[in-house]
């Protein structure tokens, strides 16, 4: 699959630049979010969902590959860093070390599994991958089932940092989210992303040059399921509960409408996307069902005047790398 930014400006020191003014406005922007009466746990549910619609961009946006099952790597983390924080004991950093490693080992097998086949195939072999964990979760005992694991203590970070207090939580929030951007970032820029880019927009092409494709690949199903993970054990600490929702495939399909929404294949994009959606859940509660049906039309306007997403229509206006 091909990314929708058929006009991708090359990286430059201008674009850069560019780029780093903007995420330091967004830093900014974040960091004053305590001080400005605006509810900080819609905040930092959307910075987590921001964090794995960015480690699915990742994915698709810049390797190409549509995933259907990206959820199970945020329930998988989120399951994981619960237990271990309840059950176990563990302090905060610790229960969020375990998460992204049990993210980083299901990236694996999953990836192993799934990498061989392109296209549709792969997509929907990431869903029954996802499907069939989540009826695996449904039936394990650590899981709890359909009442999920509840009451997660939030501890102490570090010993120093108290998360049950909210100020302090959300900006221990805000420093993953950001530290996770900063590493997508990084990767996107390297001489592995640019390999990524080439094989997304001719992956015949990259063959004969010599690269090894499906390790490229591979590598970047790791990177991505691993930083989905580390989404989910962030959020754990936010809703303080792990529950089915996470792993089920409908999640999997709004990280898709976020990432659509701000723009495929565009370094913001994903976080102005999964703000609206999270904004749309938040706000528009009140109308119960129908909030599905508004995101459905949402979607479809945004795709029907919004080729490129929100950010990307920007980039594609102002001639800027976004």
């Amino acid at each position: 699959m091909t990314a929708l930014t058929d006009d991708t400006l090359p990286m430059t020191p201008r674009a850069m630049r560019d780029e780093m003014i903007v995420f330091a406005v967004m830093a900014l922007l974040l960091a004053t979010v305590p001080f400005t009466g605006i509810y900080p746990f819609f905040v930092m549910q959307a910075l987590c969902f921001a964090l794995l619609a960015c480690a699915f961009n990742l994915l698709i946006g810049y390797g190409g590959l549509l995933s259907f099952g990206h959820a199970m790597f945020l329930g998988t983390a989120g399951y994981c860093s619960a237990h271990a924080l309840k059950v176990w004991g563990l302090p905060p950093e610790l229960g969020i070390l375990v998460g992204v490693a049990a993210a980083f080992l299901l990236s694996i097998v999953t990836g192993y599994i799934s990498i061989r086949r392109q296209g549709i195939y792969f997509s929907m072999i990431t869903l029954a991958l996802s499907q069939l964990l989540y009826f695996i979760y449904l039936q394990a005992p650590f899981t709890h089932g359909e009442d999920g694991i509840q009451g997660i203590p939030q501890g102490h970070l570090f010993g120093i940092f108290d998360l049950s207090k909210p100020t302090v939580l959300y900006y221990v929030v805000l420093v993953g989210f950001l530290a996770g951007f900063l590493l997508i970032y990084r990767i996107i820029n390297s001489p592995f992303g640019e390999v990524l880019k080439s094989i997304r927009e001719n992956e015949q092409r990259a063959i004969s040059l010599g690269y090894r494709t499906d390790q490229y690949k591979f590598l970047a199903f790791i990177l991505s399921g691993t930083l989905a993970g580390f989404a989910g054990s962030l959020k754990v600490f936010v809703a303080q509960n792990a529950s089915l929702t996470d792993v089920h495939w409908s999640m999997s399909g709004e990280v898709v409408l976020m990432t659509l929404v701000g723009g495929l294949g565009t370094i913001f994009g994903p976080v102005v996307g999964a703000f609206v959606i999270i904004a749309m859940q938040q706000y528009l509660a009140s109308f119960g069902q129908w909030v599905t049906v508004i995101q459905g039309a949402i979607f479809v306007i945004c795709v029907l005047t919004f080729r490129r997403g929100v950010i990307g229509e920007i980039a594609h206006y102002l001639r800027r790398s976004l």
